[in-house]
């Protein structure tokens, strides 16, 4: 739709009579002033005055700001509605992405609407999802048997979007085109769940941007985005060391302000408030195959279960895993720990082996011998792995059995191996869960 704006000047009605304005309201006026002109030169020129009055309040008219809405097309209007703020799901979820749409359909049928349903991977970049037109339906790279269109009535576009993945936390835009217009809108996805900062073994400020985010899918996550940061800020995180983020930019959340974590506070403070509360530091957009920092990674619920295994004596890290293999299950990953801590409420006050080789342990009701007074993941970095110091959590996923139910199993307790793929019976105990 154009809008066209037609704007008359004050005082144009006092100008000489020309224009077609002007020259229609002589017309319409002079059978009036010819009729009048037999009367005398006197009657003749007051004639003549009230044609000019009459102008002038024509021009004056003219003078008031009109707006006139033009239709681009036969067609009619294509006018997309979709959901203010964001719609919110978790991994594994149902999700529906909302989009209406109003057409003028006097001419064509809705079957010729093409529905398209993109998503924002950077400004200037879109992924393909979904594509309707007619009843020809297309669902493109993993959102294939993921996807489709919820086909409430005429005029709705919304996207059904099942088991939904960490990836598909983002921004996606809603198109709708006929033969001659289209329009769009925005529906943002986001996800319930939980940040974590991360750095591997080899110690802090090692990741590139695309190591970062290789290091964040290994341990069951993708990198946080800035909002979700600033969401986990205003919720207590605390950490005072610099990660990347998914948009390329790197920053830290301080709750408690102190001199080595960027100041005391103040107006420049951060991105999060600038005060003596704290706030989000950071450092902008760094170059992100040159310059190294942690990361800050993100994940959402569990479909599987954690839980912590305790050997009848400790084991090193060689043996974690087939600790929780004797029970069904993988050594649990970082991230899956921080799901289980923060959505499933696991708490456990004794470390255990993780599966990049840290030893960390959660917990959600704080006590003086479990590392302090807030809530979290505590980390005790990354242990010798052939010291028997831990136990470990285990992550066993969904449908998977538990071989051993009433809480005996057989696990790990050294002193012979796997040799040629048979398992050597002299080798394992009962372990106690």
């Amino acid at each position: 739709m154009r809008e066209v704006v037609a704007v008359g000047k004050e005082g144009q009605g006092a100008s000489p009579l020309t224009g077609e304005v002007q020259e229609a309201g002589l017309s319409a006026l002079c059978p009036q002033v010819c009729a009048r002109a037999a009367l005398g030169p006197g009657a003749l020129w007051a004639a003549a005055l009230g044609v000019l009055l009459l102008a002038a309040s024509a021009g004056a008219q003219r003078g008031r700001k009109k707006v006139v809405h033009v239709l681009e097309g036969e067609s009619g209007s294509v006018v997309v509605q979709t959901a203010p703020g964001q719609v919110v799901s978790h991994r594994g979820g149902t999700i529906v992405l909302p989009c209406r749409y109003h057409y003028e359909a006097a001419a064509h049928d809705h079957d010729g609407v093409r529905l398209k349903w993109t998503k924002v991977v950077d400004p200037l970049a879109f992924t393909d999802v979904f594509v309707a037109l007619g009843h020809q339906h297309r669902a493109f790279g993993s959102y294939r048997g993921r996807a489709e269109l919820q086909g409430d009535g005429p005029g709705d576009a919304s996207l059904v979007l099942r088991n939904v993945t960490l990836q598909d936390y983002g921004r996606y835009e809603c198109e709708v085109t006929n033969e001659l217009e289209d329009d769009t809108g925005m529906v943002k996805l986001d996800l319930e769940g939980v940040v974590f900062p991360y750095h591997p073994r080899g110690g802090r400020y090692k990741l590139t941007f695309t190591e970062a985010q290789r290091a964040c899918a290994e341990q069951d996550g993708i990198l946080a985005s800035a909002e979700q940061l600033h969401a986990a800020w205003r919720d207590g995180l605390d950490w005072c060391n610099a990660g990347w983020l998914r948009d390329g930019s790197v920053q830290y959340p301080v709750s408690q302000p102190r001199e080595p974590c960027g100041g005391l506070g103040g107006a420049s403070a951060g991105t999060g408030g600038g005060t003596a509360s704290g706030g989000v530091r950071n450092y902008g957009y760094r170059h992100n195959a040159e310059e190294r920092y942690d990361a800050f990674c993100f994940t959402s619920n569990l479909p599987g279960r954690v839980f912590f295994l305790k050997p009848l004596r400790p084991v090193p890290f060689s043996g974690a895993a087939r600790a929780c293999a004797a029970r069904g299950a993988a050594v649990a990953k970082v991230g899956q720990l921080f799901a289980a801590w923060k959505l499933q409420l696991l708490d456990r006050c004794t470390a255990g082996w993780l599966a990049d080789g840290s030893a960390r342990y959660p917990i959600v009701n704080p006590r003086a011998r479990c590392g302090g007074r807030r809530p979290g993941v505590r980390s005790l970095g990354f242990p010798d792995a052939t010291r028997r110091l831990f136990g470990v959590y285990c992550y066993r996923a969904p449908g998977a059995p538990d071989p051993a139910p009433g809480g005996w199993g057989w696990g790990w307790a050294g002193g012979g191996g796997w040799a040629g793929g048979a398992r050597d019976p002299a080798a394992w105990t009962p372990l106690r869960v």
